[in-house]
């Protein structure tokens, strides 16, 4: 059965240590996108991973979250205005309302942009969501 999301949903990254998290969904990325910064990798018994930062508030940028992830892939991403960026992919929980997902995440700069987290269709469509763009934060005012 399909739950409904709005065009902006309060979602926690449980793996990564972050809480209420608030994201834009966007049918029109395929890939979810998390903003990073002071990007570096690193190798962790043999693998690559990756040590980033976030700003978990996008109203106090003082707040900052460093994460650690195995990079699952670094590949050739092309954005809305058809700029292409090498970017690292990370697989994390991503939880919205009473769902959690295992869903692929690039990590990308997002300084820019109003929302430090894109929800793209390939966790909406593992997630089976259908989206409602005239709502806003149909799972729950914050986790």
């Amino acid at each position: 059965m399909s739950e409904f999301v709005g065009w902006r949903e309060w979602i926690s990254l449980p793996e990564l240590g972050i809480e209420n998290l608030k994201c834009k969904v966007d049918t029109g990325a395929k890939n979810s996108a998390l903003h990073a910064f002071s990007v570096e990798t690193f190798e962790k018994k043999g693998d690559l991973w990756v040590r980033f930062s976030i700003h978990t508030d996008e109203d106090d940028l003082t707040k900052i979250q460093t994460c650690e992830a195995k990079v699952r892939a670094f590949r050739a991403v092309t954005d809305s205005g058809g700029n292409v960026t090498e970017r690292y992919f990370i697989h994390t929980r991503v939880q919205i309302g009473e769902h959690r997902l295992k869903i692929p995440v690039s990590l990308t700069c997002r300084d820019t942009m109003a929302f430090k987290m894109l929800l793209g269709r390939t966790a909406l469509r593992k997630g089976g969501f259908i989206v409602n763009p005239q709502k806003s934060f149909l799972q729950g005012n914050r986790l």
